[in-house]
């Protein structure tokens, strides 16, 4: 089939590379030249693809990296993976409803369109159609098909990947459900059909929000275990030991990436909307996890302040932009906020991230530095923000006079546990 994957990004480009290894015609479109220029080159900006991957669809022709719409004509599949942000706290559909309009000029009779961007319950049917029916004069679910899959991508993640994770789909009528079916059961081993896509959709709210609320509980725990004087690590890890009734979360300097910050306030801005209710879980789960960056920082002055140190005039060292460990995807995360408020107390700022590849949209003020015995020895105190695999945490532990560990990966008498 000729695909066109609208956006290539950490969902869109994975899912391009995937479609093309396994024969499909594949068109990867973005309106970042930047991107289109560089994949072009056979340059991946993303952990999980190889460059060596892009150069080997390219040779085999059936990957074609666009900017331009009119790559996008003659398509029997389209995928939509842009970005949904939160403009001033409100949901920012205008990503996905620019895709279907350049969509829907293409599109025609017996093609089929899925969704794929984290949105709140109703999009599909509600916005997506009718751009599409008024661009193409067709009409979806009768002259064309259309659909909603929940992307599960996991950056970093070598075990459950885009092929081996199971694949929600749905479709607006039965025709559309087994066309979306189809297509995606030929990139990946397990599709889980579902009978609406408003169901879809709630499920990608559902497994984020069951994650932020859960994190927030532990980070909130975290807290108030430091100031009784107990050991919130050993308590988890206890507790993990039930065979039953009982998922293991660990707290960390806050929650970053698209996931958590952004997806569970679709589904509260949806609830409010729709229902003029409160979702009192993701409200409270917010004011936690988006204060932890404030948290940590605290406890750093309170350990400066130990040694007859300020903050202002001190060098701290970020180890991990990233917001989860292995991954360049510096989205949301808890760093930036991490760095913007020591540089308000007058720190010079260092950070140290082999993953970031991309604007991690960090303040110029930070200082980007190699992880070497140099520059942990001049730090006053080092704050490891992302465990990466490839940060050599025994020469951190070696030559750091101070660390904060909001990971739980070091011990020496040098460092505390977040």
């Amino acid at each position: 089939m000729r695909v066109v994957v609208v956006g290539q990004g950490y969902v869109g480009l994975p899912l391009a590379v995937r479609a093309a290894q396994v024969g499909h015609d594949v068109v990867g479109f973005d309106v970042d030249e930047e991107r289109i220029k560089r994949l072009a080159a056979a340059e991946s900006y993303v952990d999980d693809i190889a460059s060596e991957t892009v150069r080997e669809i390219l040779d085999a022709g059936t990957f074609h990296p666009a900017s331009d719409p009119r790559a996008c004509a003659g398509f029997d599949v389209a995928v939509i993976s842009v970005p949904t942000p939160l403009r001033e706290g409100l949901p920012d559909l205008s990503y996905i409803e620019g895709a279907a309009r350049t969509l829907a000029r293409y599109l025609r009779p017996g093609s089929t369109v899925a969704l794929e961007s984290t949105t709140y319950p109703g999009t599909t049917g509600d916005l997506v159609a009718p751009i599409l029916e008024e661009g193409s004069g067709l009409v979806a679910g009768v002259d064309f098909y259309l659909g909603y899959s929940p992307e599960r991508i996991d950056p970093g993640n070598r075990e459950w990947t885009l092929v081996s994770t199971p694949k929600v789909v749905s479709g607006i009528n039965p025709d559309s459900l087994e066309s979306v079916r189809a297509f995606y059961a030929s990139i990946v081993d397990t599709v889980v059909p579902v009978s609406d896509t408003r169901v879809a959709e709630l499920v990608k709210l559902l497994e984020n929000t069951f994650r932020h609320v859960n994190i927030a509980l532990v980070n909130e725990l975290a807290v108030y275990a430091h100031g009784l004087g107990i050991d919130v690590w050993e308590a988890i890890d206890a507790a993990a030991s039930k065979p039953f009734g009982y998922h293991k979360f660990v707290p960390g300097p806050g929650v970053g990436g698209h996931c958590l910050p952004i997806d569970p306030s679709y589904l509260s801005w949806r609830v409010q909307r729709a229902l003029g209710q409160s979702f009192r879980f993701v409200e409270l789960a917010n004011d936690i996890n988006n204060h932890m960056p404030e948290y940590v920082c605290r406890r750093l002055v309170a350990a400066l302040n130990r040694q007859r140190k300020a903050v202002n005039g001190s060098t701290v060292l970020l180890l991990g932009l990233a917001y989860k460990r292995n991954s360049g995807d510096a989205r949301e995360s808890p760093a930036r906020r991490i760095a913007a408020l020591l540089l308000e107390m007058g720190a010079d700022v260092r950070a140290a991230d082999p993953h970031v590849v991309e604007d991690a949209h960090i303040d110029s003020r930070v200082t980007l530095v190699p992880l070497d015995p140099g520059q942990v020895a001049a730090a006053d105190a080092v704050l490891l923000l992302a465990d990466h695999d490839a940060f050599d945490l025994d020469l951190v532990v070696r030559h750091a006079g101070y660390v904060l560990d909001t990971r739980h990966r070091l011990t020496g008498p040098t460092v505390e546990s977040l």
